[in-house]
């Protein structure tokens, strides 16, 4: 029982991390047809710079700034860069954004070195939010949750039920229409793209304090990151909440796990529960953990190409 609940907090928390950098590339990804494969050196650059900045204001003002600059520095991609190159078609755009992601991670090899950086949790905030069977989990995992579940409320009601909502989602189905009725369409496109650098920057600042804070952070979540969007369904905010807490707790579940695949196979009634032999059967799924996320991905495109709350195209 208590092995089951601590799995399925940290698998919600860790799930609602990957929402907050999801949630950005699933804007970028469905709404404008833009492959950024360079998404994870935005987590990566919000890590690192509130790290920096940590140092000069704190841990409060350099979570708070920190995804401001990040915005702004995807904004200037788009600006500069990303948008040269659109007409072209997406293969440009996918190797634009794939060379940049090699920049940034040299950039930061080169001010910061080949190694993890010292950025954690401040003190003040190294307490427990509660206690269950005698063991404390920590508040600051309960505060990454509660920080994701504010900005999917915010987001959520701003592309619903506003009007930069509504110019929005209408520049993406309709864009000489918006512009034609006076809308800056690729300011419209640009600011959409700054917003979700600015979320998987919010998620590097807070995030990189818990996790590990490194060079090999960007490639590490944007895998992560595009099997949620492709899982959720291209587009579709709440499709990348829901598939991010499906990642979590998989991953979860599966990493604290002594189960091997021998016993999963006998409870769909596959031959009997042997883990003794040295065979592939006998493989834990504690050692697979990190494959799971592809195994949902492959299992939800066979059974609904379009993702789990996809449009059909």
């Amino acid at each position: 029982m208590e092995y089951a609940l601590f799995s399925a907090l940290n698998g919600v928390v860790y799930g609602l991390l990957l929402f907050m950098v999801s949630a950005g590339l699933t804007l970028v990804f469905g709404m404008m047809g833009i492959v950024n494969f360079a998404h994870g050196s935005f987590y990566m650059l919000g890590a690192y710079i509130a790290y920096s900045l940590a140092k000069v204001l704190g841990f409060w003002p350099a979570i708070l700034i920190s995804p401001l600059i990040v915005g702004l520095i995807g904004a200037v991609v788009e600006r500069g860069m990303l948008r040269r190159v659109h007409r072209y078609g997406q293969a440009q755009e996918l190797l634009l954004t794939f060379g940049l992601a090699y920049v940034f991670e040299e950039v930061v090899k080169m001010l910061y070195g080949n190694y993890a950086v010292d950025y954690s949790i401040p003190q003040s905030m190294r307490f427990a939010a509660f206690s269950l069977f005698g063991s404390d989990y920590p508040f600051y995992r309960v505060f990454i949750g509660l920080t994701a579940v504010v900005m999917f409320s915010l987001l959520f009601a701003l592309l619903r039920w506003t009007r930069v909502g509504i110019i929005v989602r209408a520049a993406v189905q309709r864009p000489d229409m918006v512009g034609a009725l006076g809308h800056n369409v690729p300011a419209v496109f640009m600011g959409v793209f700054g917003a979700g650098a600015w979320l998987a920057g919010l998620a590097g600042a807070i995030g990189g304090a818990f996790f590990t804070t490194s060079p090999n952070m960007a490639l590490e979540i944007v895998i992560i990151v595009f099997v949620v969007v492709v899982v959720g369904g291209l587009g579709s905010v709440e499709g990348a909440l829901v598939a991010s807490l499906l990642i979590g707790l998989l991953t979860s579940f599966s990493a604290g796990s002594d189960l091997c695949l021998a016993d999963l196979g006998a409870l769909f009634g596959l031959g009997r529960s042997s883990c003794a032999g040295g065979n592939l059967l006998t493989l834990k799924l504690s050692t697979v953990a990190a494959s799971m996320p592809i195994l949902a991905m492959l299992v939800v495109l066979l059974l609904r190409p379009r993702g789990l709350m996809g449009e059909r195209t």
